[in-house]
């Protein structure tokens, strides 16, 4: 299963990089990875139309996204957009950051997975 993690390097710029999650044969479950650590969970729901200029993340923590769609901007340049049932490791807790809006101006629910 990939997941769309978003890095600073040591200058501050903020990068894409893809990172692939093994999923092993758990019978009639499916496939399953390990264990991932994860903190807490919150959910979010953002306003139809919102548009975030440049901020770093609060903390490390992926974000599932459950309904609608974002659009988010490294500061190498790089967009992605992302919809339901899509993963990003947000990690970019220093240097410039990254901006992130609504590509078709619906709100946007999500769950937020703080890393310890």
């Amino acid at each position: 299963m990939k997941i769309s993690r978003i890095w600073a390097d040591k200058a501050g710029e903020s990068h894409y990089e893809d990172i692939e999650v093994e999923l092993k044969p758990s019978g009639p479950l499916g496939r399953m990875s390990e264990p991932l650590a994860v903190a807490s969970m919150i959910l979010r729901e953002n306003e139809p139309g919102y548009d975030f200029d440049w901020h770093v993340a609060p903390r490390r923590q992926y974000i599932a996204m459950l309904a609608g769609l974002v659009e988010i901007q490294v500061s190498d340049g790089e967009i992605r957009t992302f919809g339901p049932g899509e993963i990003i490791l947000v990690e970019d807790t220093t240097g410039k950051g990254h901006k992130s809006r609504s590509p078709d101006g619906k709100a946007r629910k999500s769950i937020f997975l703080p890393l310890p």
